[in-house]
């Protein structure tokens, strides 16, 4: 059942394939802005995952988040996620992210719960 409260948090390491320089969003060796989203909008994802049924999913639809700090290779991060409102089938988040020395991104998140099938079916 989809609820206030539900959490989830992702680990990652800062490798070469998400460096701003890699990705093209800068030309710094430290972690890029959208893979910094990736992991958060995974954790939010995640967080409600087994409280779906399994035809159904949720995706994306809005996401506002502050990168505050560098991050550099080979560092671990977390992303956090948790709910904060349920509103039928849209789910709002909070956002927060850490690594070793602090917070480095903040955030919320919106996403919506979809039928699989019918959502591809779209395409």
């Amino acid at each position: 059942m989809l609820k206030e409260g539900l959490d989830y948090s992702t680990e990652r390491i800062v490798e070469k394939s998400n460096l701003a320089v890699t990705m093209g969003s800068g030309d710094l060796q430290v972690l890029a802005t959208p893979a910094l989203v990736a992991a958060m909008e995974n954790a939010a994802m995640l967080a409600v995952a087994d409280a779906l049924d399994p035809t159904d999913t949720t995706v994306g639809g809005h996401i506002d988040m502050k990168h505050l700090r560098p991050t550099p290779l080979g560092e671990k991060f977390t992303a956090y996620a948790k709910v904060v409102r349920v509103e039928g089938k849209k789910i709002e988040y909070s956002l927060i992210a850490e690594d070793g020395k602090g917070v480095i991104g903040e955030g919320t998140h919106t996403r919506f719960v979809v039928n699989r099938e019918k959502f591809m079916s779209r395409l």
